[in-house]
């Protein structure tokens, strides 16, 4: 998605001058199709939009036949989650949401996932067009009639009225953690689905709520002796009985449900061996793992660390088949990002509908992407300039020594505060959401899809 890489952009605040911790946008997903996209912020909201469809002038003015537009306009908000408190431990929990994950759709209605740091919930998002009238115990009011005045029977009939988005719950998964939920992870028999925090990783039936059966527990019999958490888990895109998950160690661990019900033992180990010359006292936490994700093909891993994101091959333990530097002009300010606490900021990754060309974020407002064939990147700007629609993204370029050009930004001009942290990719096209702090903003490539990453 390079400089012919055309934009629009979709405003989840109104792009207020100040931003309020509560519009902060936590988590963005598009569902299986593309069709809709669902963000949701750290004050407990869910804002889903949905793809317009394209009128055929406007499709002939870009040189397209008709169907879907890249344009994305609100269809639904709804408040999932609230603040809520644990008596037992006297401790708040925030209504901001982690994660939200789409379930396959099976019939006109739309169903996801949303979860905070402790209850996740399961919501129905379907459409009404028409109403029932002509009840015969009701009146028009919905009252409830006096029997007596009911001389004759009707057939209640259905009629046409507005279009009506109705969010309704239908689950909800409480008590299933004592730490923090990182992951939620749909799995691909339809039926179940896997929730993790820092110490357990939970299976749970979408029918099921006062359940789950755990299958993973790394929490040690004296907490004193904690040496790591789980930081992200994922099921396999195809095989039901495999997941990964990750650890603020840097490894992977691939564990396989057919070999107990316990999956402590995992089937395969992925970690890179750490060179000792480069030790140092940041090592450990730059190498913990924040996101992990399984390409569409469902053979390799997408990792994401502090300063690199890697992809492995699930028939290679020994380390990564491909390493890439995000931001390694940052490796000489670890100090100061270590104060500032920016050093533990938990970036994702994500995978183009390819395979081809992964997605990850940065500082300053930058994203980056790298071109798995040609094994090249490119840094992009998700900023106002580029939120105008037909605008063209243009690559930026940080300056970390040797010649300086013109539109460079110097390492110590970074704003650290204007971090890329949630991104989505449309699982068919290449239309991807990017959240900014409080905007959400949308790019798509109109003119030659192939050229990702050149």
């Amino acid at each position: 998605m390079g400089e012919d890489t055309e934009s629009s952009k979709i405003n989840h605040s109104f792009l207020r001058d100040y931003v309020t911790e509560a519009d902060v946008i936590s988590t963005v997903e598009f569902n299986q199709t593309g069709h809709l996209l669902a963000t949701g912020d750290k004050g407990g909201r869910v804002v889903i939009f949905q793809r317009e469809t394209e009128s055929k002038g406007e499709a002939e003015d870009v040189g397209e036949a008709g169907g879907e537009s890249g344009e994305y306009n609100v269809y639904s908000t709804f408040q999932s989650h609230e603040p809520d408190f644990d008596y037992l431990k006297s401790l708040e929990i925030e209504e901001k949401i982690n994660k939200i994950r789409w379930l396959p759709q099976q019939n006109a209605a739309h169903f996801l996932l949303s979860t905070n740091d402790k209850t996740i919930k399961l919501w129905k998002v379907s459409e009404r067009d028409k109403r029932p009238e002509g009840y015969n115990l009701k009146d028009e009011e919905g009252r409830i009639k006096d029997i007596a005045t009911v001389t004759s029977l009707q057939v209640p009939v259905l009629k046409p009225t507005d279009l009506m988005v109705e969010v309704r719950p239908r689950r909800v998964f409480s008590n299933g953690h004592t730490y923090h939920v990182n992951s939620i992870s749909v799995n691909s028999d339809g039926e179940t689905y896997l929730s993790a925090d820092d110490l357990r990783i939970n299976m749970w039936n979408l029918g099921i709520t006062d359940r789950s059966f755990n299958i993973v527990d790394i929490k040690p019999a004296n907490m004193e002796e904690l040496t790591e958490v789980i930081t992200s888990a994922e099921f396999h895109p195809q095989h039901c009985h495999l997941f990964v998950y990750s650890s603020s160690k840097g490894t992977l661990r691939l564990c396989d449900m057919r070999a107990g019900a316990l999956c402590d033992r995992h089937t395969k180990l992925f970690e890179e061996p750490e060179d000792p010359g480069s030790r140092s006292f940041f090592s450990e936490i730059i190498s913990s793992v924040s996101d992990v994700k399984f390409s569409h093909s469902g053979r390799y891993l997408l990792t994401r660390d502090y300063l690199t994101t890697k992809v492995w091959d699930l028939h290679m333990e020994k380390g990564p088949v491909e390493t890439y530097q995000v931001h390694e002009y940052l490796r000489s300010k670890l100090c100061s990002l270590y104060e500032n606490d920016c050093i533990f900021d938990k970036f994702e990754c994500v995978w183009n509908s390819s395979d081809s060309v992964i997605m990850t974020g940065a500082y300053n407002s930058f994203f980056r992407m790298f071109d798995r064939e040609t094994g090249k990147g490119v840094t992009l700007e998700a900023w106002r300039e580029t939120s105008k629609p037909r605008a063209v993204l243009r690559t930026r370029r940080v300056y970390s020594g040797g010649k300086r050009r013109r539109g460079d930004v110097g390492v110590d001009s970074l704003d650290f505060t204007k971090k890329i942290l949630h991104m989505a990719w449309h699982p068919a096209e290449n239309i991807i959401a990017i959240a900014a702090t409080n905007n959400l903003y949308i790019f798509q490539d109109r003119v030659n899809p192939e050229t990702h990453g050149q």
